[in-house]
């Protein structure tokens, strides 16, 4: 008998349509797939709509860790093995279509069809990556210049294809959360970006390229220009001498 060709693997065909231990399904705004500290189970495909993940401290604060938009995965710490819990909340932000893997059946596909496994694993380092980048950002950068680039990740400047036209609706305080800011600051910084020509804001949000040609060539505006510069005190005898004895 002569040997039978299989059909190559198709990673967007299996990620397109359910079949065994996949299912689709559609979700309104603010419905939650799954909640911090939940079993996990399975993996998410999001096939269409934005999403966020989110996480409450010990003491109830709450926090946006991050954006989801089409073709990212999450929930993958369910492959860490049985027992593991969640660790954030997702839930969508848009109505999303959702492609629901059981952990057992990816692992299995895994196995089969390394297309599939080199996919995602590259998917986890990108994914590395930006969360690195997120910190450097945190550590090092201005909050308007977070903000700004927060917005450029909304808007999927850098992405192939053609930016978004309009980011979906997102409030000022889950933008002040994602930067490690204040709503207030939040505020103050958009109606300045808009001012500039950098956005539209009015509800929704547009960003143009000028955004990141201003982050580019580092041309946004000095984070404090608003604020009163604190001069030094007028020096004192006393501060004289004891700045004598520390010399």
């Amino acid at each position: 008998m002569g040997k039978v060709n299989r059909e190559p693997f198709d990673n967007a065909a299996f990620l397109a349509a359910e079949g065994p231990g996949r299912s689709i399904s559609n979700f309104l705004p603010k419905h939650n797939f799954f909640s911090q500290g939940d079993a996990a189970h399975s993996v998410y495909y999001l096939q269409a709509g934005r999403a966020k993940l989110t996480a409450i401290s010990k003491r109830g604060k709450e926090a946006t860790v991050t954006l989801l938009a089409p073709g990212d995965f999450f929930g993958e710490e369910s492959i860490a093995g049985a027992g593991t819990r969640r660790t954030v909340t997702a839930s969508a932000i848009t109505a999303c279509r959702i492609l629901k893997i059981a952990t057992a059946e990816l692992l299995r596909v895994f196995e089969a069809e390394h297309k599939l496994s080199s996919f995602f694993l590259k998917f986890i380092v990108v994914r590395g990556i930006r969360t690195q980048a997120d910190l450097i950002d945190q550590l090092f950068n201005s909050s308007e210049r977070r903000l700004a680039r927060t917005l450029l990740m909304m808007a999927e400047y850098g992405e192939p294809g053609k930016p978004e036209a309009k980011i979906p609706r997102v409030t000022q305080t889950a933008l002040a959360e994602m930067i490690g800011s204040t709503r207030s600051r939040v505020s103050f910084f958009m109606n300045r970006f808009r001012k500039c020509g950098y956005i539209d804001y009015n509800g929704g949000i547009r960003v143009h390229k000028s955004l990141l040609n201003a982050v580019l060539h580092d041309k946004l505006p000095e984070e404090n220009s608003s604020r009163p510069k604190l001069l030094d005190p007028a020096p004192s005898k006393a501060r004289t001498a004891k700045r004598a004895k520390l010399a």
